[in-house]
């Protein structure tokens, strides 16, 4: 039963609602993260943990013991094209204590966080949760949340971190703008052939869009295909789209005879949107409730992360010492927006100029392309990607204050 009333509430146990749960209750706030799911275990949720979130880690001391959770790392990124592998991306040279992207299942990161919040105090994680409605006083201004069980749990603050179809920022009535995307993805999965490895990152032919994430002993694959064209695909037969991704990597031909059956496949519906407010009265939005981040980099758990740590900084400290956390809220936003934009703004020029002609080309490429030719021929210039995809816009610093945790 969810009897006590607490500071925060926070809707929804991904990245940004697990990692203002962590910062919130290690500055000695009463939190309460609710998360639908029994466990965080959801195949296919975004794995890149960039140079920016594990620099997040790092300042909290707890960048090694998350290393030594089971990842591999991604120092340089490289894309297939034409014949030729062609560098693109390089992290090495970033200025953090670890200059790569690790790559981890999400729910052992999730796993992670939650251990570390449980040492504080204020924090409870309520599983099996799911939120459905928003309470408000008699000023109309958002108190707590209602649960599908029918609990009511009062909060100074509610966080609304439940995700690109977040129900809260429904019902709260906050404006979004849909930017939109051309492309949706299949995701799975395919063990890898003994001794075949490599840096490939992406495999480009006239129409074909495949990126292929190591993950040690199976690749993660997303097959990026024209929106609203999933049904079409699935028409054309699983050996159809096994014969497409033979064409893609044919190093791989025997390795995808392991899919079997469309239930092995994933849909990820792509979607670039965000608030145009973040915030009401008793409510904040961060992570993909606030803006859904196209994969396109694999920037939206870093992202997400930002809007907590951004969150947590000016929060935390007054609500601890009792103020109206309201007056707050515009801050929050308006530090995160420029941020968001820029990077939005930079996936749908990759969308518009990039993504959408290479899913409608139907001529052979038979070169790289001039952008892909200069970055495989000069190094130096492999580190502008890197910075944008490995740190972002609007980087914080840790500010919340923090109180020792209870003995493990």
């Amino acid at each position: 039963m969810l009897k006590n009333r607490r500071d925060i509430v926070i809707v929804g146990g991904g990245p940004a609602g697990m990692m203002a749960g962590l910062l919130f209750a290690r500055s000695g706030l009463k939190v309460a993260v609710l998360e639908k799911h029994a466990d965080f275990l959801r195949d296919f949720r975004g794995d890149t943990v960039h140079p920016s979130t594990l620099d997040v880690f790092h300042q909290l001391g707890m960048l090694n013991d998350l290393l030594e959770l089971p990842h591999s790392r991604v120092n340089e990124a490289s894309i297939h094209i034409a014949g030729r592998q062609m560098k693109a991306v390089d992290f090495r040279h970033l200025p953090v204590t670890a200059p790569y992207i690790a790559m981890m299942p999400q729910w052992d990161l999730l796993d992670f966080i939650a251990a570390r919040a449980k040492q504080y105090p204020g924090f409870a994680l309520h599983m099996e949760t799911e939120a459905v409605g928003l309470l408000y006083d008699q000023a109309e201004r958002v108190c707590g949340v209602e649960t599908r069980d029918g609990e009511r749990l009062e909060a100074k603050l509610v966080i609304a971190a439940d995700g690109r179809r977040s129900v809260l920022r429904d019902k709260a009535e906050l404006p979004l703008r849909n930017i939109g995307a051309p492309m949706d993805v299949f995701w799975f999965r395919v063990d890898k052939p003994r001794g075949y490895g490599g840096d490939v990152f992406g495999t480009v032919q006239a129409g074909r869009f495949m990126v292929m994430i190591d993950r040690r002993d199976y690749y993660q694959c997303a097959f990026v295909f024209n929106k609203g064209q999933a049904d079409a695909v699935r028409a054309a037969g699983l050996e159809a789209f096994r014969a497409g991704l033979r064409s893609l990597v044919p190093d791989l031909s025997e390795a995808f005879n392991q899919l079997t059956s469309w239930d092995q496949v994933k849909m990820l519906e792509v979607a670039l949107d965000r608030l145009e407010r973040w915030h009401r009265p008793g409510l904040l939005a961060i992570g993909d409730a606030a803006h859904a981040m196209s994969p396109i980099g694999g920037v939206g758990i870093n992202v997400a992360i930002q809007d907590a740590v951004t969150a947590a900084n000016i929060l935390a400290g007054p609500m601890k010492s009792g103020e109206d956390p309201d007056p707050l809220l515009e801050r929050v936003y308006a530090r995160r927006i420029t941020p968001v934009r820029r990077m939005q703004a930079l996936q749908k020029l990759a969308q518009d100029r990039v993504i959408a002609p290479l899913l409608r080309r139907t001529k052979p490429i038979t070169k790289p392309f001039m952008a892909l030719r200069l970055l495989n021929s000069m190094p130096w210039l492999r580190r502008l990607p890197g910075r944008v995809i490995g740190l972002g816009f609007g980087r914080e610093a840790i500010q919340s204050p923090e109180i020792p945790t209870s003995p493990k």
